[in-house]
């Protein structure tokens, strides 16, 4: 097993999916590890990462859309941080993903992308993988 690797990323806007599957390729490859599974972490409560299509960028556009209409900035909380609506869009979303590696190499879909999703941005941002 390979130690903990991190990606860090500054977020340009309060909400983006920003596509990190060529940091965790990288990762990856120079890891050495043939066969196995990477996990892709995000340790924080108010952004996630999943995977999803990366061909169309009207995608993420959506999801995020989606995401705000089901959990509004202005959403009754009762915990009134400013943030309150990250939190759980985050919850939704989740904080990991897991990819199998086969071959030195992520096993995605055609279109599967991994994608960081900022809902308080903008922040700077770690995301850890272990293979």
């Amino acid at each position: 097993m390979k130690s903990v690797s991190t990606i860090k990323i500054r977020t340009s806007s309060r909400s983006d999916m920003v596509d990190i599957t060529s940091q965790v390729r990288q990762i990856v490859s120079e890891s050495g590890i043939s066969d196995g599974v990477c996990i892709v972490f995000v340790p924080h409560t108010t952004a996630g990462i999943t995977i999803n299509e990366g061909a169309d960028p009207n995608v993420c556009t959506d999801i995020l859309g989606k995401l705000n209409d089901l959990v509004p900035r202005d959403g009754r909380f009762l915990h009134m941080e400013g943030n309150s609506d990250s939190h759980v869009k985050a919850s939704l979303v989740g904080s990991s993903v897991s990819v199998i590696v086969e071959k030195g190499s992520l096993v995605l879909g055609t279109w599967q992308k991994i994608f960081f999703c900022e809902f308080d941005g903008p922040r700077s941002r770690r995301i850890y993988l272990t293979i």
